[in-house]
């Protein structure tokens, strides 16, 4: 075989390898979702792509059957292909005993590099850029390869599944997408530039909805306004004045006993129409719906959507009333600022730098706000006042503080046993230094 036959073959086993290579790493590297949209977009070979992504054995046989036997052509034709050649170079300055062993070193190495560069780096360079439109473009002839090879597919497909059963190990594919995956995908995203922090902030509130209970978004009992049954209209009219919402409870004797609700637009009409009222008269109270307060806000959500409702009253294991939730309060949380006026905010930045947060402040808001992660024992307790409780391990009074990661968190109001406010104040260094001290 002349030297210009062993070049041109080894061109040619030069593209086969390439063409393993980058087939390999560009479906290893092919993300489900891009190619889940490819596919609904109408690309049918993304469809082919993502079938073999759940069964990959015959895939990665053939790959491995290409790739050994290139290399055994390669070693083969490509070992002293160039030999000659360096020898007619070196044999000036090589001594003659050492001149063929000199010289097959290095068409070896030649070879090699050829082999290792042009068939292996560069095309998995290439593959890991664009993995999803290389893979769609290439799986139509990787199928045509594993039919061919299907008898020696088959035969290695059943040793390596039994190999890797006898190990306990998986012979599917079964790749789930997390939500922590698609955090991942959304930080990455910010950190490109790609979302701006609102819109970062934004979709992890609403992965979050999948861990926050009820409690963190409710208005809790002390704060809810609501009539009884035997109410006068004058007291009915001063509740509105002073709290106008939209909706208000409607409960028997006392808020653990919850009949409904009534909308203040329908008290407005017989206001408007001199019509007197009593929250007895039949159909003027709307049932509502109770939620326990071990729910989840996606659980809420997907009550509010079955029941066609916005509002509800929470209960406890003891049935008692804890508070009411509304479609408007789960938006808040997604949304956060958007949507919140400073009057409706819990944690307000004073302008000293300081935080003024509400005792019932929920405490997922405050760990993402003041970048906490997870404060001790957050699941034993809903709020920013059960949060000085169990560190104080008392009832807190005025100016008990904490002092936890570098802040001061303070008691500066309270009703009775229930903590109002908290001022939340970053430690300066010379304070701690000479708190240690």
């Amino acid at each position: 075989m002349d030297l210009t036959t062993k070049c041109i073959l080894i061109f040619f086993l030069i593209l086969a390898a390439a063409y393993f290579a980058i087939a390999e790493i560009s479906l290893a590297g092919s993300r489900k979702v891009r190619l889940t949209q490819m596919a609904e977009a109408g690309n049918s070979s993304a469809h082919l792509v993502l079938n073999l992504q759940e069964k990959p054995g015959p895939f990665f046989s053939v790959i491995q059957i290409g790739i050994n036997a290139v290399a055994i052509l390669g070693g083969i034709v490509g070992e002293s292909a160039f030999t000659d050649v360096f020898s007619d170079i070196l044999k000036w300055v090589v001594p003659e005993e050492f001149l063929e062993t000199v010289s097959f070193i290095c068409s070896f190495v030649l070879v090699t590099m050829l082999f290792v560069i042009f068939a292996d780096l560069i095309p998995k360079r290439i593959g890991l850029n664009k993995p999803e439109e290389i893979s769609v473009k290439l799986i139509r002839s990787m199928l045509v390869l594993i039919t061919v090879l299907k008898p020696l597919v088959w035969f290695l497909t059943v040793i390596s599944n039994a190999i890797m059963r006898l190990f306990g190990l998986p012979t599917q594919n079964k790749d789930k997408i997390t939500s922590e995956d698609i955090v991942a995908t959304v930080d990455a995203g910010a950190a490109a530039g790609l979302l701006a922090p609102n819109e970062q902030a934004a979709i992890e509130n609403v992965m979050d909805l999948e861990s926050r209970l009820v409690p963190s978004a409710m208005t809790t009992r002390d704060y809810v306004v609501y009539f009884t049954l035997n109410e006068s209209y004058e007291s009915i009219a001063r509740k509105i004045a002073q709290s106008p919402h939209n909706k208000f409870l409607v409960c028997d004797r006392d808020i653990d006993h919850v009949v409904g609700y009534v909308d203040s637009k329908d008290l407005l009409k017989k206001v408007i129409k001199g019509k007197s009222f009593s929250l007895k008269d039949e159909n003027f109270i709307s049932p509502l719906p109770a939620v326990p307060d071990s729910l989840t806000l996606t659980e809420v959500l997907s009550l509010f959507k079955s029941q066609r409702a916005d509002f509800a009253f929470v209960v406890n294991e003891y049935a008692l009333t804890v508070g009411i939730i509304t479609l408007n309060d789960i938006m808040s949380t997604v949304m956060g600022e958007f949507v919140l006026t400073p009057d409706d905010a819990q944690i307000v930045q004073r302008d000293d730098g300081s935080w003024l947060v509400d005792g019932a402040t929920p405490i997922d808001d405050v760990e993402r706000v003041f970048d906490f992660g997870n404060l001790p024992e957050d699941e034993t307790y809903e709020t920013v006042a059960g949060f000085m409780m169990y560190m104080l391990r008392k009832i807190p009074k005025l100016t008990d503080r904490v002092e936890y990661d570098g802040y001061r968190f303070e008691v500066i109001d309270m009703e009775q046993n229930r903590v109002d406010k908290i001022l939340i104040t970053k430690i300066k260094r010379k304070e701690k230094e000479n708190g240690d001290n």
